[in-house]
Formats: structure tokens, C-alpha cells, sequence
């Protein structure tokens, strides 16, 4: 069998102006990026809107809580689109685009992997169009803004020692930069840090906003400090946004690259789902649905982060209701949530996961069950993935199947589009197509006039399970501040582990009889939301013992090795 990565560059990719007149674009609507890849221009909305082309049908494709064997969301993200177009459906995938943080540090490569893959591989792993770093240097240049006219004498009274927008960068650096001190032996030293890129207030405003002017408007309303009576001072206060917003002039467009089978695919922002909201952006959903009859789209983590998030941040100021969710598993990972096995990175599996085992997948199905039930709690109608390894049985497939139907789910189909690209996804798609018929009652979890704490203590309950929450004094101070400066009608986006359903990555499967700690709670009002951070939760990752990037190279023709 040949690996991901010589799969995708054997791939005959297609012209992307071929897959871009096939799906409905106008070459005077696209701007290339060589013969594989183009910005798509934001004017294809309004012409497609006079055109009164109705919206497709939504799919959002979520997953269990993740293990460190990997679930294959984006294998089936990508794999349930070509399964839509085999069996005859006009589909378009959304997705994010990669942080290098991941793909040097855990988790490698982001392409989907086998027949179920994006292509150009190395290019949408590495840049891409450049957009992460656009929303790297717009952020980067907010901070250097506040620095200056702190040192030129501080008209605005910014509190020094008072929270102030952090510089972020596009790799994992927790160990260096995540805790730092600037302007050391100065009147204006304090304490500070890095985040990583993709979890900045800038990569969310693009992720959620509808054109380039409400980026500008949104950019102009970020916070990035406070004077020392507690007034919030803006982009517009140090009036930055006007240059932001051209730093940014390129990356409000989505790019269009392709699939292994020539169907399109729109990539654009790629927020973190843990720290960040974790899904892809407003504008390429708008742009699929209406040139397509499905959106195949994909929240990161599992369903109780990335998808909590999609329905109550993402569709919430999108107005776009969801179809039919998509929740990926696989039979190795549900038997790592029995709690019975462990995997240690450069070790063999434990043969227990490899072996059938019925008991250890019914246990760990008690995270399926929860998973279920938060997208049904939205109203949704649920369509298991199992993502099929040559390892599973029939019985503990069928044990799966059962448990799902029994939770909730529509049903539980295999899905072998690693193996098979569109062909082994046919099943599903033909499952998600009956699903998507079925009416559904979208509902948000919570309603934005709210009280803060209510909001918070409602995702922890019903998305989590949590008994309660409790506030820190920190997260106190901020829940009265916010309410004060009127910031307490905004949505909630928990930054928490992706490691379990609790705020303790320790506790697998679906865990009972925990209080989750709320230590503080930030402001992205130029987004659009809160973000409290629960427990240990950091904004900027670190690379691990073994990094991924030990593993990539270039071959002796120059090609790309090890990004998988």
C-alpha cells in the first residue's frame, strides 16, 4: 500500500481554474496562486445572490473525543464529499487551514490521508496562500502600535500592568515565548507572552466575518487594553485598524484547491478549536452552499467543542441552519475511551486494540453516547462515521452500529474512504442524503441576554456533564467588568482540553462527578465572543519530546517526505 504522502504526488490535479468552472466560478472571479490553486474573489456572493441560487444543504462533521490514535475527521470530511459526488450529488468541502504549530509539532500533516486527500499536499500543509501569516502580521502590528504610544508618552493612560494584546506566531513555542518579559529595566516592563496565530482575535474576526468593510469594522472594535480607569482602548482608539485591515486586504478570500478526484474545496482561517472557535470560515460556507447542493463542512475536536461551537458562535451570526451532523469514530478509538489501554508515542499499539475486544468498545461507547446526544440536544439530526481500519471485526462494528441507533443516531454506516476515496464513501453519503431529509429543529444551547455565568455553567452541565463551575477570583473580576462595559450579551467560547469531555485531559470516556474551574475569561470583541479559560488551558502550545517536524524532509528529488 502506498503511504498518504506518495498518493498525493502521484495525484493528476486538475487545472484550478477546470474545478472552478466546473463548480459554477468565473475566471474574472478568481485570482491564481500558479495552475493548482486561487483566491476566490468575495464579489462571487453578490452575483450569486442575484441569481437567486438557493442554499444547499449543511453538513457539519464532528467526532468523539479525540485520542492520540486519531479519529479520521478530516479523512471523512473529505471522503463524505467524494462519496456525495459519486453517487451523483453536486458536494464542496470547507475547511480550515493548517497551523504549522500542529504540523511541525503533534500532529503532523492535515490533508486527510489514503484516496480521501487534498491537493496540492505540501502546499496546503505549508502557507498556502500565506493567510496565517497576513493574520499574523495584522496582529503582531496592533501590538507594536500599543508599545508606541505607550513609549511616546501615553496620551490614552493604557494601565501597562493591566492585560494587553499579546504577539502571536504560527509555531508551537509554549516552552520559550509562552511566559515572557519585555521591556526590561524600562518604566514600562511587565509580563507578557506569546500566543500561537491561529488561536489570535484577528484569525477569529476572519473566520466570522461577512466582507472586507465588516472585517474593518470588526477589527476596529478589537480591545487590546485598558486605560488605568478601566476604559477599553481599541484598534480605532490607536487608530491601527484602518492598517490591519490591509494587511488582511488578500486573506478575507477563500482559496480553492481540489481533491484526489478533482472535486472542489474551499480552505480558509483555521482557528484552534480548544483555545479558539475551531471552524472554518462564514464566507466559503456561503460560497459552497450556493454553488453546491451540499456543504460538507468540519469543527475541530470533539462534538462538544468545535461543534458546541459551530452551532452557538458560527451559525449564530452566519443565520445558516445546520442539516445533518456527521460524528466520525473509529473501534480503536472508542476501545482507548474504556479507559483500558494506553499509547505511548514511538511504541506498538497495544495488541489489545488490534484484538477483538466487544466489552472494551461498549465501554468506551459511553463517550459516543454523550457526543450523540450534544448534537441532538441542538436539534440535528446524527449520522455516525465508524472510520474503518483492516484491524475491526463485524461484531465490533455492529456493536457500534447498535449503540448509536440507541443514542440517538439516524444510523452508523463504515466508512472506507481512506481505502477507496468516493466509492467507499457512498454509503455514507447516501445515509447523510436521507438524513438531510428529515426536519430539523435547530436550537441554541443558550440565548445571548443571559447572564455570563449562566451561559458558562450551561455549556459545562448539558455539553460536558459537569455537575457545576466555579469561578476563580480572576474570572470573578472579569464577569462584573465585562457585564459593566455591556460585553455580556456576547456568545461563550470555552477554551478548554480536547483530550476529554471534562477540563482534565486525564479523564477518558465520559467522566462523572467533576466541577470544571473557570481561571479567567477574555474578551474578543471584535469577534464576537467570550472566552473563559477552564483549568490548565494555555493559548500557546509547545512542541513535543518527539516533534513531527524531526520527521520532514526532502528527498533527493526534492519532493517532501515525513509530512504525514
Amino acid at each position: 500500500m502506498k503511504s498518504d504522502i506518495e498518493i498525493a504526488q502521484a495525484a493528476k490535479m486538475k487545472p484550478i481554474r477546470e474545478i472552478a468552472a466546473a463548480l459554477g466560478i468565473r475566471d474574472d472571479e478568481l485570482e491564481l496562486y500558479g495552475n493548482y490553486k486561487a483566491k476566490v474573489e468575495l464579489s462571487i456572493l453578490d452575483r450569486l445572490k442575484k441569481e437567486n441560487r438557493p442554499l444547499g444543504k449543511y453538513i457539519d462533521v464532528t467526532a468523539i473525543t479525540p485520542t492520540p490514535l486519531g479519529e479520521g475527521k478530516t479523512v471523512t470530511t473529505i471522503g463524505l464529499t467524494l462519496g456525495l459526488n459519486h453517487i451523483g450529488k453536486k458536494a464542496v468541502t470547507c475547511i480550515r487551514q493548517p497551523s504549522l504549530g500542529p504540523v511541525f509539532g503533534i500532529k503532523g500533516g492535515a490533508a486527510g490521508g489514503g484516496y480521501s486527500q487534498v491537493v496540492p499536499m505540501e502546499d496546503f500543509n505549508l502557507h498556502l496562500t500565506g493567510d496565517i501569516h497576513a493574520v499574523a502580521l495584522a496582529n503582531n502590528l496592533a501590538c507594536a502600535f500599543v508599545d508606541a504610544h505607550i513609549h511616546h508618552g501615553n496620551a490614552l493612560d493604557i494601565d501597562v500592568q493591566a492585560p494587553i494584546i499579546r504577539r502571536v506566531l504560527d509555531i508551537s513555542d509554549r516552552w520559550a515565548l509562552g511566559d515572557v518579559t519585555v521591556g526590561i529595566g524600562g518604566p514600562n516592563e511587565r509580563r507578557t507572552g506569546f500566543d500561537i496565530a491561529v488561536a489570535s482575535e484577528v484569525m477569529a474576526i476572519l473566520a466570522l466575518t461577512s466582507d472586507l468593510h465588516d472585517m474593518r469594522k470588526r477589527i476596529g472594535r478589537m480591545v487590546l487594553a485598558q486605560t488605568k480607569s478601566g476604559k477599553p482602548v481599541t484598534c480605532e482608539d490607536l487608530k491601527c485598524a484602518g492598517s490591519m485591515t490591509v494587511l488582511m486586504r488578500d486573506a478575507v478570500k477563500p482559496t480553492l484547491i481540489q481533491t484526489l478526484e478533482h472535486t472542489p474545496v474551499f480552505v480558509h482561517a483555521g482557528p484552534f478549536a480548544n483555545i479558539a472557535h475551531g471552524n472554518s470560515s462564514i464566507i466559503a460556507d456561503q460560497m459552497a452552499l450556493r454553488l453546491g447542493e451540499y456543504c460538507v463542512t468540519e469543527s475541530g475536536f470533539g462534538a462538544d467543542i468545535g461543534m458546541e461551537k459551530f452551532f452557538n458562535i458560527k451559525c449564530r451570526l452566519s443565520g445558516l441552519r445546520p442539516s445533518v451532523v456527521v460524528l466520525v469514530c473509529t473501534v480503536r478509538a472508542l476501545k482507548m475511551h474504556s479507559g483500558r489501554f494506553k499509547v505511548v508515542a514511538g511504541k506498538p499499539l497495544d495488541p489489545g486494540l488490534l484484538s477483538e475486544d466487544i466489552k472494551a468498545v461498549e465501554d468506551g461507547c459511553a463517550n459516543l453516547d454523550k457526543q450523540i446526544g450534544n448534537a441532538r440536544r441542538h436539534g440535528i439530526p446524527v449520522v455516525v462515521a465508524i472510520n474503518r481500519f483492516d484491524t475491526d471485526t463485524p461484531k465490533e462494528i455492529e456493536a457500534i452500529r447498535q449503540r448509536a441507533v440507541a443514542a440517538g443516531a439516524e444510523t452508523a454506516v463504515l466508512s472506507e474512504v481512506w481505502a477507496k476515496g468516493g466509492a467507499g464513501g457512498a454509503k455514507l453519503a447516501e445515509a447523510v442524503v436521507e438524513a438531510a431529509q428529515k426536519p430539523a429543529k435547530f436550537q441554541f444551547l443558550y440565548e445571548l441576554d443571559w447572564p455570563i455565568k449562566r451561559k458558562i455553567e450551561t455549556i459545562a452541565k448539558e455539553m460536558y456533564g459537569a455537575d457545576g463551575v466555579t469561578f476563580l477570583p480572576e474570572a470573578e473580576e472579569k464577569v462584573a467588568r465585562f457585564t459593566k462595559l455591556g460585553y455580556d450579551k456576547l456568545p461563550i467560547c470555552m477554551a478548554k482540553t480536547h483530550l476529554s469531555l471534562s477540563h482534565d485531559p486525564k479523564l477518558k470516556g465520559r467522566p462523572t462527578g467533576f466541577t470544571v474551574p473557570v481561571r479567567d475569561i477574555r474578551a474578543s470583541v471584535g469577534a464576537g465572543f467570550l472566552y473563559p479559560l477552564l483549568g490548565e488551558m494555555k493559548t500557546m502550545p509547545g512542541l513535543p519530546s518527539e516533534p513531527a517536524g524531526q520527521k520532514i524532509d526532502i528527498d533527493a528529488q526534492g519532493n517532501v517526505v515525513g509530512l504525514f
